[in-house]
C-alpha cells in the first residue's frame, strides 16, 4: 500500500507524518537523493555528512489525538555523521549499507539483519565487527529516510506474535497473489503466527474486542479453553515486548474493524513501561515510525496493584527489585506518557508504596482457570475502569 506523506491535526496543529508504506520507487528515490548529496559535496570539496534523528526518549513528545489516545513523536534533535579520520569506518558502513539495501529493494528480494552483518564480511576494513554495529546503522538509516525497515524488505528475526479466536485472516499466496483465508476458529490447538510484514493482510471478524496478553503461557491457556468463543474476542500473544509486526497487526486490525483493544500484562514496571507503553504509544528508539507502529486505542486491563487487594493476591506477589524501583521512578520523573496520565502515576506510586510486583500467573493460587472463570469476566464487565 503506497501512500504519500500525510498531514493530520493534533490539538489544532498540523503534524507531518512519514509514510507507513512507500512504494519501491519512492524508497529508491530517497536513497538516490541522499547518495547524490554526498556525491556533490565531494565534487565541491566539501566534507560529506549525514544527519540522523536522535532515537531516544529524551527526543520525543507525547502527541495526543484525544484524552486517552496518542503516540510518541520524534522531535527535531539530530546527530551528524561527518567524514573524518575518526568516523571514516562508520561513515563508509552507512554508505555501503545504503547501497546494499537499494539492491535488495530493486531486485524485490528480502534480507535479515543477520544477513546484513555477514554480507559486510566482504567489505574489507569497513566490515562490521559485531552484530550491534550493523543493527545501529540499519536503524539510523530507517530514521534518516523516514521509512520503516520493512520498506527496505528487511525481515525481522523475531516472531510477530500468535493469534487465536473469532477471526478469518486473509493472507495471500506469495507466488500467485491469490487470497488465502485462514480461519483461526479452525486451527485446533494451533494458532496463526503473525508474519513479519502485515500490510497485505485483510480481516473478516464479528468479534467484540481484541485481548492482547503478555505471555504465551496465558495465551495457550485461553486458547486451550476457547475463551475467545465465550467472550467473542480475538486473542493476541505478545510473548514479551511486542515486535513491530505484532504492533502493526493489532493496529491494522483494530483500525479496520473499529475494535477496542484490551491489554493484560504482569503487574510490574517492565509490563507497564516496556510492554504496554510500547504497544500503546511506541518507544523513544522508534519515534520516527511510532504513529503507525503503535496502538493508541489500547486500554490496560491488568494486572494492577489494586488487583492484588481485590483478588486477594498478597501471598502470591514478589518484592520489587532495585531495577523495578528505578524503572518506576524514572518513568514518573521522565516519561512523557506517564507524566500526561495521572492514573498511571498513581498506579506506579501505589506499586512503589506496596513494594511488590505480581505476575499474570498469580491467579493460579485460587485455581488453574480462575483467570478465565473469575478475573477476566469481572474485569471485562468494567472497561471504564481500565487504565489509559
Amino acid at each position: 500500500m503506497a501512500r504519500a506523506k500525510s498531514k493530520t491535526r493534533m490539538n489544532g496543529k498540523r503534524v507531518v507524518a512519514g509514510p507507513v508504506a512507500a512504494s519501491q520507487g519512492e524508497v529508491m528515490e530517497k536513497i538516490d537523493g541522499e547518495a547524490g548529496k554526498l556525491y556533490h559535496d565531494i565534487l565541491a570539496e566539501k566534507r560529506p555528512r549525514m544527519l540522523f534523528p536522535v532515537r531516544a526518549l529524551s527526543n520525543v513528545r507525547y502527541v495526543r489525538k484525544n484524552r486517552s489516545e496518542g503516540f510518541f513523536q520524534i522531535k527535531g534533535r539530530k546527530t551528524e555523521r561527518t567524514l573524518t579520520v575518526n568516523t571514516v569506518k562508520t561513515f563508509a558502513q552507512s554508505v555501503r549499507t545504503m547501497a546494499q539495501l537499494k539492491d535488495v529493494v530493486a531486485t524485490n528480494d528480502i534480507i535479515g539483519k543477520r544477513e546484513v552483518y555477514y554480507n559486510a564480511k566482504s567489505w574489507g576494513e569497513v566490515r562490521f565487527d559485531e552484530q550491534p554495529e550493523a543493527d545501529t546503522v540499519v536503524d539510523d538509516l530507517e530514521a534518516m529516510f523516514a521509512v520503516n525497515r520493512e520498506q527496505f524488505n528487511l525481515i525481522a528475526e523475531e516472531r510477530g506474535g500468535n493469534v487465536a479466536g473469532s477471526i478469518v485472516i486473509v493472507d495471500r499466496d506469495p507466488a500467485t497473489g491469490s487470497p488465502i483465508d485462514v480461519d483461526c476458529t479452525k486451527l485446533g490447538t494451533a494458532a496463526y503466527s503473525v508474519p513479519s510484514r502485515v500490510e497485505h493482510l485483510a480481516f473478516k471478524t464479528k468479534a467484540d474486542f481484541i485481548l492482547v496478553v503478555e505471555t504465551n503461557q496465558l495465551f495457550e491457556r485461553l486458547n486451550h479453553h476457547a475463551f475467545w468463543r465465550d467472550a467473542n474476542c480475538i486473542i493476541v500473544s505478545m510473548s514479551g515486548v511486542p515486535t513491530r509486526a505484532c504492533r502493526r497487526f493489532v493496529r491494522r486490525l483494530a483500525d479496520d474493524k473499529k475494535l477496542p483493544v484490551y491489554v493484560f500484562t504482569d503487574g510490574d514496571p517492565y509490563g507497564y513501561m516496556n510492554i504496554y507503553r510500547t504497544l500503546k504509544v511506541g518507544s523513544g528508539n522508534a519515534a520516527h515510525i511510532n504513529e503507525f507502529f503503535c496502538v493508541p486505542q489500547a486500554r490496560f486491563l491488568g494486572v494492577t496493584p489494586w488487583d492484588i487487594e481485590e483478588f486477594k493476591l498478597h501471598d502470591a506477589t514478589h518484592p520489587l527489585e532495585q531495577v523495578d524501583i528505578k524503572r518506576a521512578r524514572d518513568a514518573i520523573k521522565n516519561d512523557p506518557f506517564i507524566q500526561h496520565h495521572k492514573e498511571w502515576r498513581e498506579c506506579l506510586e501505589k506499586m512503589l508504596a506496596m513494594g511488590v510486583r505480581v505476575e499474570q500467573q498469580a491467579f493460579a493460587k485460587h485455581s488453574l482457570n480462575y483467570v478465565i472463570q473469575e478475573y477476566l469476566p469481572k474485569k471485562l464487565a468494567r472497561p471504564e475502569r481500565f487504565l489509559p
